[in-house]
């Protein structure tokens, strides 16, 4: 699976948004929105999500904190999304406050998911990206 691009699109009122045709296809007709990192959604296929799943049975939850806290916040707010016949999804008000969406949003695929994001709050993390730093990471990683 290789999600690339950033389309702008708009959520209405009601949390309906449409999500890139070139996505759809990725996703398949359900997936699963969840709380992202960097106030951002992530949206993952069930194939994707199951081999999450899998991973976090393997983390140490009784005595993990952090183990706990990750999985707490990952799963607690996961929905599953079904596209509609103009190929949008309902996003639940939990999920738009979190990442800011009311009006303007930016669709960006990451390699194995969605990133749904304010377009304020996309603009914003982009301003505030140094590529020269960025370069210098990609480097050390031998990329």
């Amino acid at each position: 699976m290789m999600l690339i691009g950033e389309y702008s699109h708009t959520i209405d009122a009601k949390g309906r948004m449409i999500v890139p045709a070139k996505f759809r296809t990725e996703l398949g007709e359900r997936f699963i929105v969840t709380k992202g990192f960097d106030g951002c959604l992530y949206g993952y296929s069930i194939e994707e999500w199951k081999a999450i799943e899998e991973k976090v049975k393997t983390l140490p939850l009784i005595t993990g904190k952090d183990a706990r806290n990750f999985t707490r916040f990952f799963f607690s707010s996961a929905i599953e999304c079904e596209f509609d016949a103009q190929g949008r999804i309902l996003i639940s008000g939990n999920l738009r406050e979190y990442a800011n969406l009311v009006k303007d949003v930016v669709v960006i695929g990451v390699s194995n998911r969605i990133e749904i994001w304010s377009k304020e709050s996309w603009n914003s993390y982009n301003d505030n990206q140094d590529s020269d730093d960025i370069a210098e990471k990609m480097s050390m990683l031998g990329i």
